[in-house]
């Protein structure tokens, strides 16, 4: 089954049980797929679906953590809330050890031994992670591996 379907059958049972919360995000996402399919002209396949989720998850983690450090802990929840509705979406996360092992085999593969070759070995990590990994994560993995 598709995302896009597994999300459609989601929503009907959230209407179905009354979980507001559990709909709105659900609405929410599939208003941002229809968006991006819009701009793009074009269907997407899961991969773009997942992007899109990746997106939406990261704005939801940064908002919660704003509205931690300027003390609305009710609007933190509702962002957390909603944050862990989207994550049922993506794939399983991989920890940090797993993203470890491929930052360390993706700069082997290219030769990587400084700073400067950040922009070289980021993308490819991300590419291997994709929808799997948090960048910043993967940022501060590649950081430590490069610096040291």
């Amino acid at each position: 089954m598709s995302i896009k379907d597994q999300l459609m059958q989601d929503m009907k049972e959230a209407m179905k049980s009354k979980q507001s919360e559990r709909l709105g995000t659900i609405r929410q996402l599939r208003s941002a797929i229809k968006n991006k399919e819009i701009e793009q002209r074009q269907d997407l396949d899961d991969s773009g679906i997942i992007a899109v989720i990746s997106t939406a998850v990261k704005q939801r983690r940064e908002a919660a953590q704003m509205y931690h450090d300027n003390d609305r802990p009710e609007l933190a929840a509702k962002e957390e809330a909603e944050l862990v509705v989207l994550q049922q979406y993506l794939p399983a996360q991989l920890s940090e050890a797993e993203v470890r092992e491929i930052v360390i085999a993706v700069i082997a593969e290219s030769g990587a031994s400084s700073m400067k070759d950040m922009g070289k070995v980021m993308p490819q990590v991300m590419a291997k992670t994709k929808g799997s990994a948090d960048g910043k994560m993967v940022n501060r993995l590649v950081r430590e591996h490069l610096a040291g």
